[in-house]
């Protein structure tokens, strides 16, 4: 965990511990099943880990915040969030039941408290979150159609609740249909790794 070490100091051993756990979590059943790309393998802490908690550098969620992660996969970006906040509650979805067994089979393993994973679309939870994350799902549009009603019109954070996607390269075509505020922020501006040089987390708030 030297590189998030690097760069999140503020980490403490037992939450550095987890996040080691979870990346071998995540090297064991990869083996077993498709839960990231396998050229992936000896990137997983940058282009996974560290990649998820950009979120984590573009705001620090208050302890009570409710977050949705659409799209988890084998947990990115919810599990490292839910490791780095652990007074946040996060809620992973995935429609895919294979990628939802390796998540809930780390929060057992772990013990993890703040994080609940469920088999479901999207378009089928119910509730109102203050934030919904992802990674690189689908384009905008769509994924905004499914999800539409579920973020929560109070929130106390710094940012006003809304979207919090990770997505790489031009986006413009994909956002000119969006008839709301959005903000892009360059991963590079934290992280040195030539991986983030094209990649970004979008912040799209809800109004």
């Amino acid at each position: 965990m030297d590189c998030i070490k690097k760069y999140f100091s503020e980490l403490n051993a037992n939450q550095l511990s987890l996040l080691e756990q979870f990346q071998q979590h995540i090297i064991q059943w990869n083996e077993k099943i498709n839960v990231i790309s396998r050229k992936d393998m000896e990137a997983i802490e940058i282009n996974h880990i560290l990649h998820s908690l950009a979120i984590a550098k573009l705001i620090s969620f208050k302890p009570g915040t409710k977050v949705l992660d659409v799209g988890t996969g084998g947990g990115f970006p919810g599990i490292p969030l839910a490791i780095f906040f652990p007074e946040v509650s996060f809620h992973l979805i995935d429609s895919i039941g294979k990628k939802i067994n390796v998540v809930n089979a780390f929060i057992e393993e772990s013990g993890i408290k703040n994080v609940t994973a469920e088999q479901i679309r999207a378009e089928n939870v119910k509730g109102r979150y203050d934030f919904i994350v992802s990674r690189a799902v689908t384009a905008m549009p769509r994924f905004l159609s499914w999800t539409h009603g579920k973020i929560s019109t109070t929130g106390n954070n710094s940012l006003n609740n809304g979207f919090l996607v990770l997505k790489g390269g031009d986006l413009t075509d994909e956002f000119a249909e969006i008839k709301k505020d959005y903000s892009e922020h360059n991963i590079s501006q934290w992280f040195e790794e030539p991986f983030f040089e094209t990649k970004k987390v979008i912040h799209l708030a809800y109004r």
